[in-house]
């Protein structure tokens, strides 16, 4: 600082009137004041700059007329202390980084700025007191200089405060005691500010004048002052939040457009996600400290507290402001996302004990729920929530989906339109949202993660998993759709069951049955006609057709024995081109005498089919016919084979016996590659294990040596399957002396080669299958044949013992779905699902060229498909099961 600066000028006149009287002060003030604001504005040195300002304000300021304060005093000396207060703090920031023990020098100057700047506030808090006790209504506009002044200081000092530790590097202890007294008295200026503001009258009638802009620029400075202290001081940053949420809707009719909604918002949505992740990292600590009553778990109950103050602020600026929070709905949802997302039962949680997360859930979420109903009827909401272009990282696929349930639930108390905002499909309807958002929780579904049941009568709640939750509140939704929606309901329900995600469309078909169940008979049997006529009309096959099938098996159960009547007249079995749609149902769902009909029916067509295409000597790239066959006369003999005389069992047996020795000599040099022959065996081999104890042992013998030769050429699964079914089948039959030589081995060797396979599916049917067998057959010299290594040995134990494989923790298990989920939904998002479709099942020699116009699109498919493959085969690498 320079010598001048530092030396008070013209010192004799200040000290002469600072022993004047008042009265003298009141009756020279018109004389007095401007010289003293002349030699302020003139005056180079920062004490006598303070003390002038003190003079004016202790001893002249009480006397002024309130009306002509802001011409006569604010708007001459504020703009020219803030400058003064500017030059000292970069002043002091300048000179702080020499700070040092050893320069006692610069140490004295910085603390003498320091005291300098305490004195400047004390002066500037002295003009608020002043306003506040001369004044009962404030009219912004004849003080308009104070606020912005003080507003600027305070900041400055609080930003300088905070950022103390850095700036004095390392000897802040040199200069703590003056940082504290300037943050005190920043402190209680903006108390006192706070409450002059609080007097502040505003005509309501006049929308825009200096006084709206004045009070917005006021609040949305109080605004940055929030992001400053928030860390600071919490009390103090909650009173300063307390204000601005208090003004902003003290003066809501006047202010309301002028106000930055989008910025106070985002602002407090910032704090409460700053103060929850404090929560749950005390949460934490107490958790794994295993200890309650101590000074964390005080802390995390006070910050707890503040997470409610804040959400409770959020929700009543919401409340009060929601048509103007359009550009704010994106802020709000992902507030609700990152919140559940770093809660239990998320993936992605903090490690918190269960009381703990009890303590946050009833303190503080709970003000969540309120939020989504002041949001549901907004339309810029529902459209953020229902982005058909939403891409959300892994961590917030499964808060989405709550959400998404949240919100299904309260729908059926709103009105019509309400329900309609949110179910009538123009991009994306919240029902096709949730089976969206459900596919891309399969982490969770896999683990599973569980969640807070439903109580009922008389019993515990219990937890239940992701796919029971959204289950249930989705059945539970359709219970009271309004009926006016029940389209989009169809629709959403039909185009789930044909994803190409399994459990996506497992849920479909539960929200369906449970429709079907729900309603009339009448409705039960108008949708089984409609998925019968789909089924008939798919071509070829796919797995919207698998997945349409599933769904026609499962509803024909809940139909009544006279619309099962009118079924069988409209879709006779008796008529060939019905087979496929008999082949997907099962004759269980019907009366003995309708079953014992339909059986015949169908043994009937299906062998005489069958002897008419062995009689035409079809070549194999005409076996889908046959395969619909088959699997109509499959379908028989596993749901109604009881209702079955011997003599159409024996035709059975007879026609299988006669496609084998027919497709034998073909089979295994055409397999490979070649779709419709592998469904020829997925379906021939086990019929012919129906018919096992009957069966001559060559043909036994034939089928078992095909087999081994087979598995070589690495099938795919649903041969395997196949393979297996028959295999087990074959531990109820005595294999004859003559024939042991040949089928033993090869058995052993059916056996070893699956047991060793690393396809999860393929090792569970295998163990099934052959415990199935070992535990049936007479032959137990074979078993101990089957396990030829140590692991398979150790596979067999584990899986009898029912204990698992490998051993992993709990947590290792999360990381390790939690891996696989983004590694996965990185690489096959990038595959549309109508490019991911499989083709039909045709013959390679059958294709045609034009059958590609999208040449470009597969292979950009494939090559997508590709890099996922890649990932999967690394994520292998680590697994449990893994090679």
């Amino acid at each position: 600082m320079s010598q001048e600066r530092a030396a008070p000028a013209s010192a004799a006149p200040l000290e002469e009137l600072s022993g004047w009287t008042e009265e003298l002060c009141r009756r020279e003030l018109p004389s007095v004041l401007p010289r003293l604001l002349i030699s302020f504005t003139h005056s180079d040195s920062w004490i006598e700059h303070i003390q002038i300002l003190k003079i004016i304000v202790e001893m002249f300021l009480p006397h002024m007329d309130h009306l002509t304060l802001e011409q006569t005093f604010f708007s001459q000396v504020l703009p020219k202390t803030v400058k003064l207060f500017d030059d000292m703090m970069y002043e002091l920031t300048s000179q702080a980084k020499g700070l040092s023990s050893h320069n006692l020098e610069i140490q004295t100057t910085l603390r003498n700025i320091l005291q300098t700047m305490v004195q400047l506030l004390a002066a500037l808090t002295g003009c608020v007191q002043h306003v506040c006790a001369t004044q009962e209504s404030i009219i912004l506009e004849n003080i308009h200089s104070l606020p912005s002044s003080v507003l600027h200081v305070i900041k400055s000092t609080f930003v300088h405060c905070k950022a103390s530790e850095s700036i004095y590097s390392g000897h802040l202890h040199l200069v703590s005691d003056l940082l504290q007294a300037l943050f005190k008295e920043a402190y209680s200026l903006q108390k006192q500010l706070m409450e002059l503001l609080d007097m502040v009258c505003m005509d309501p009638l006049i929308d825009e004048n200096d006084d709206v802009l004045n009070m917005v620029i006021v609040i949305h400075s109080l605004l940055d002052i929030c992001s400053v202290i928030s860390s600071m001081d919490h009390a103090f940053h909650a009173n300063t939040w307390k204000f601005i949420i208090k003004q902003s809707l003290k003066h809501q009719s006047v202010i309301k457009s002028q106000l930055k909604h989008r910025d106070i918002i985002t602002s407090l949505c910032e704090d409460i996600l700053f103060s929850f992740h404090s929560c749950l990292q005390l949460a934490e600590q107490i958790t794994q400290s295993d200890a309650q009553d101590n000074a964390d778990y005080r802390l995390f109950q006070k910050t707890l507290k503040l997470c409610r103050f804040f959400a409770n602020s959020l929700l009543h600026y919401t409340k009060e402001f929601l048509p103007l929070l359009s550009d704010s709905c994106c802020t709000l949802h992902q507030l609700y996302l990152q919140i559940h997302s770093k809660f239990p039962p998320s993936l992605y949680a903090a490690q918190i004990s269960k009381a703990q997360q009890e303590e946050i859930a009833g303190t503080f979420l709970v003000t969540l729920d309120p939020l989504i109903n002041q949001l549901l009827t907004f339309q810029p909401f529902v459209q953020v929530v229902l982005d058909s272009k939403l891409e959300l990282p892994s961590e917030l696929q499964f808060p989405q989906c709550l959400l998404l349930v949240v919100i299904m639930d309260k729908l059926p108390s709103q009105p019509e339109n309400v329900q309609a905002l949110w179910c009538t499909e123009s991009q994306v309807s919240l029902l096709k949202a949730i089976f969206y958002s459900f596919e891309q929780c399969a982490g969770e579904l896999s683990l599973p993660v569980h969640l807070q049941g439903i109580k009922s009568k008389g019993q515990m709640e219990v937890a239940v998993t992701l796919y029971e939750h959204v289950c249930v509140h989705l059945c539970t939704f359709i219970t009271s759709f309004h009926p006016s929606l029940f389209p989009e309901l169809d629709v959403a329900l039909l185009n789930a069951v044909l994803s190409a995600n399994m459990i996506t469309s497992l849920l479909a078909m539960d929200a369906w049955c449970f429709l079907s169940r729900y309603g009339t008979a009448e409705l039960c049997a108008h949708h089984v006609t409609i998925v019968a006529q789909l089924v008939k009309s798919c071509a070829g096959e796919c797995y919207q057709l698998a997945n349409l099938s599933v769904l026609l098996r499962r509803l024909f159960f809940f139909m009544a024995p006279s619309q099962q009547v009118e079924f069988i007249q409209k879709f006779s079995p008796k008529a060939a081109e019905n087979l496929p749609l008999w082949q997907c149902i099962s004759l269980q769902a019907l009366p003995t005498e309708l079953r014992k009909q339909a059986a015949c029916d169908i043994t009937r067509v299906g062998i005489a089919q069958c002897q008419e295409w062995l009689s035409n000597s079809r070549t194999l790239g005409e076996l889908e016919s046959l395969n619909t066959l088959l699997s109509a006369l499959l379908a028989v003999c596993n749901s109604a084979s009881e209702v079955l005389d011997i003599a159409q069992q024996t035709a059975i047996m007879e026609i299988g016996s006669q496609l084998w020795a027919f497709l034998n000599p073909k089979l295994v040099r055409r397999v490979t590659g070649q779709p419709y022959i592998q469904q020829t065996l997925s379906f021939l081999l086990p019929l012919l294990g129906v018919f096992v104890q009957n069966l001559d042992p060559h043909l036994i013998s034939q089928v078992v040596t095909l087999q081994t030769s087979l598995l070589k050429l690495e099938p795919p699964d649903h041969v395997c399957l196949a393979v297996l079914d028959f295999v087990s089948s074959l531990g109820k039959f005595f294999i004859p002396q003559a024939f042991q030589d040949k089928i033993l081995p090869n058995l052993s060797s059916i056996f070893d080669f699956l047991l060793a396979d690393r396809n999860w599916i393929i090792e569970q049917h295998t163990l099934e299958a052959f415990t199935q067998f070992a535990e049936g057959t007479n032959h137990e010299e074979i078993v101990p044949q089957c396990l030829r290594s140590e692991d398979t040995k150790n596979k067999v134990i584990s899986f009898l013992e029912k204990t698992g494989f490998v051993e992993e923790t709990a947590a290792a298990r999360v990381e390790r779905v939690k891996q696989e989920k983004g590694i996965f939904w990185k690489h096959l998002a990038k595959v549309p699902v109508e490019e991911a479709k499989w083709s039909s099942l045709q013959p390679y020699s059958k294709r045609a060229r034009h059958e590609f116009p999208l040449e470009e699109e597969y292979r950009s498919a494939l090559q997508a498909a590709s890099g996922a493959l890649e990932a999967i085969e690394s994520l292998l690498q680590k697994s449990p099961g893994g090679p």
